[in-house]
């Protein structure tokens, strides 16, 4: 076997170990379509290789060198697809089509042209590097970039810039092979298919990398929310809360907690069941969730009870803010629930104090909610301030 086909083999090699990692993604989220896509490349690439070796055993099959020069092509179109997918931009349809025609065009004219002239060298890789600066434009567009996708945006680069170096590395070496067949045995065969190698392990390892990154951050988001009422769980409300908390220590903008508890939930699970009970918790959720700006905070704390963490709202502010929610809940109806029925909720504020933590901030806001439901539920009230490391209970009987 020639330098050129152990090299071609190894590719081989790489293209089956990425195939078989996108499979797995594809196994392990049969949703997404983005691993699909790149499996579809890889099994082109896998066929890539294996079409080459058939033009080294049939020397004159002018198809086979066209076949073998689409499917390359075709490759790294799904791979563009693959990547578009991945990062959800738009699938840049018209152009992946228009590059796939012109490959057509150059594999179908480059026949009978000088194998080692520049100008017919740089239209044969021409369509490769198109196709790849493509694919960078697409993870370019993406509106949240880390340096993990700036880093895969490097290499998709430098893979099309690989391609337009081919040509100079053919002129540089001097022999490219008289005929399509002779080119295995080539010392570019070997430089060529060793770069093509190199460039498209990164590529792949690269992107298996950014899926992954994906992965986990649908599962971080998935283990941080409350799957019946669509807001954070506890954990993720407090792993929220505490750095924002820090935040505001330092300044001098106000930040103010409320706490929310459903009134009677017992009873209503007791009286009309806990399908019931739910659409109640999910109706205040969404509740809570429409009237919520972009700068709050909102997660299920417990059972029934949820909390707000409101930066830029000082006590006042904050009170009037959870009268509006606690008025518009009270005359809210609950698709699925009683008609008629209508339920309500108590609310505990407290304003963040020099010094507080979450939980701190929260005890405080809890203790204003307890007065809440002593004082007949339905309504509001606000937490004492601390004075000397106790509540101010003048402060407190007088706002309450």
């Amino acid at each position: 076997m020639s330098g050129g086909g152990f090299i071609l083999i190894i590719n081989l090699s790489v293209a089956v170990l990425v195939a078989g990692a996108f499979l797995f993604m594809a196994a392990y989220d049969n949703k997404a379509t983005a691993p699909r896509w790149l499996v579809l490349s890889c099994v082109l690439a896998i066929s890539y290789v294996g079409l080459e070796f058939a033009v080294d055993l049939i020397p004159d099959a002018e198809f086979l060198v066209v076949a073998t020069y689409m499917s390359l092509a075709f490759g790294l179109a799904c791979l563009t697809v693959g990547l578009a997918r991945t990062y959800h931009q738009p699938v840049p349809s018209f152009w992946i089509v228009g590059l796939l025609f012109v490959a057509l065009g150059t594999i179908l004219i480059h026949d009978g042209t000088p194998r080692l002239s520049m100008l017919p060298m740089v239209l044969y890789q021409l369509p490769y590097a198109l196709l790849q600066g493509l694919a960078a434009i697409v993870v370019l567009r993406s509106s949240q970039k880390t340096a993990l996708d700036y880093g895969l945006l490097t290499v998709v680069s430098a893979t099309a810039a690989h391609f337009l170096a081919k040509p100079l590395i053919a002129l540089w070496i001097g022999n490219i092979g008289e005929t399509p067949s002779a080119y295995i045995s080539t010392s570019y065969a070997i430089v060529s298919q060793t770069l093509s190698a190199i460039f498209f392990l990164a590529m792949g390892l690269m992107i298996i990398m950014v899926m992954m990154r994906n992965t986990l951050g649908v599962m971080m988001v998935k283990s941080e929310t409350d799957p019946l009422s669509g807001v954070l769980n506890r954990r993720g409300f407090e792993e929220r809360a505490a750095p924002l908390l820090h935040v505001y220590q330092g300044s001098r903008v106000p930040l103010a907690m409320i706490l929310c508890d459903l009134d009677h939930f017992k009873s209503v699970n007791d009286t009309y069941g806990h399908a019931t009970g739910d659409l109640v918790i999910a109706g205040f959720a969404r509740q809570l969730t429409l009237a919520s700006n972009a700068g709050q905070i909102v997660g299920r704390v417990g059972g029934e009870e949820f909390a707000i963490l409101y930066p830029g709202a000082n006590l006042p502010m904050a009170r009037i803010y959870a009268e509006g929610l606690r008025g518009s809940f009270a005359a809210l109806s609950i698709p699925g629930a009683p008609p008629g029925r209508t339920f309500t909720a108590s609310f505990g504020v407290a304003e963040l104090q020099k010094g507080e933590t979450v939980h701190a901030l929260m005890a405080r806001a809890d203790t204003a909610l307890y007065l809440a439901k002593t004082a007949g539920r339905d309504c509001v009230r606000i937490a004492p301030a601390v004075v000397d490391g106790e509540q101010d209970q003048t402060n407190f009987l007088q706002h309450g």
